[in-house]
């Protein structure tokens, strides 16, 4: 017996298969859906766009918070040449009129001081300070001895009372941390007309009060005249 074609039996099976197709109507149905699956093209919706207005490049935009604020300005600033001495107005201090002591003018002070010193009381402490241009112009600050300071006076900030030789006091800030005279002392020096080489001794008759008395650097000039 001879076998069948194998292509002869794949053609009979799909004539089969159409037949059965025809009988069950499936392939119009298969049509009648992709006819309905398939999405008809919408028309395009006309978009009436409004023409952007130019950018004005010569205004800036600005926040906010600084809109009511005058605009900043970007002029280049010319640099000032080396060797200009730049001004700043009324910070710039005159230092032309400073006078400062002689060596030898120091030297007497300070011995009067030191002589005045040795004939205190020792049950209250005291010590020498000469005076420089810093004490007595410009930053007015006067800066105690660092040992004294750590012995005798208060830890914490406070007010110390300058008494002068008629009595008059005066109020100053002490300032543990810098060791030294601030806020007040530029009164005290002024009103006494302190100046560069004066020589001062300070007592300590109060925790917080010190007695002041003042050998003038001009004295020395006094005594070789008389």
């Amino acid at each position: 017996m001879v076998a069948p074609n194998y292509e002869d039996c794949r053609q009979k099976r799909v004539e089969e298969n159409k037949k059965r197709l025809q009988e069950l109507k499936l392939t119009v149905l298969a049509q009648s859906l992709r006819t309905i699956s398939t999405p008809k093209p919408s028309p395009m919706k006309k978009v009436n766009r409004t023409p952007r207005k130019p950018v004005d490049m010569s205004v800036v935009r600005r926040s906010n918070r600084v809109a009511d604020k005058p605009p900043a300005s970007y002029k280049e600033v010319p640099i000032e040449p080396l060797g200009t001495r730049r001004s700043y107005g009324k910070s710039v201090r005159d230092l032309s009129n400073r006078v400062y002591a002689s060596f030898e003018d120091r030297e007497y002070a300070s011995g009067r001081a030191d002589e005045l010193h040795s004939t205190l009381q020792s049950d209250f402490p005291s010590f020498v300070k000469p005076m420089l241009q810093s004490h007595v112009s410009g930053g007015f600050w006067l800066g105690l001895p660092v040992h004294f300071c750590k012995s005798y006076l208060p830890k914490r900030d406070e007010i110390m009372t300058l008494v002068d030789e008629d009595e008059a006091e005066w109020q100053t800030k002490y300032l543990p941390r810098k060791t030294g005279l601030s806020g007040g002392w530029k009164g005290f020096a002024e009103d006494h007309k302190l100046a560069d080489g004066d020589a001062l001794v300070f007592q300590l008759i109060k925790p917080t009060a010190f007695k002041v008395y003042i050998i003038r650097v001009n004295q020395a000039e006094d005594s070789e005249e008389a």
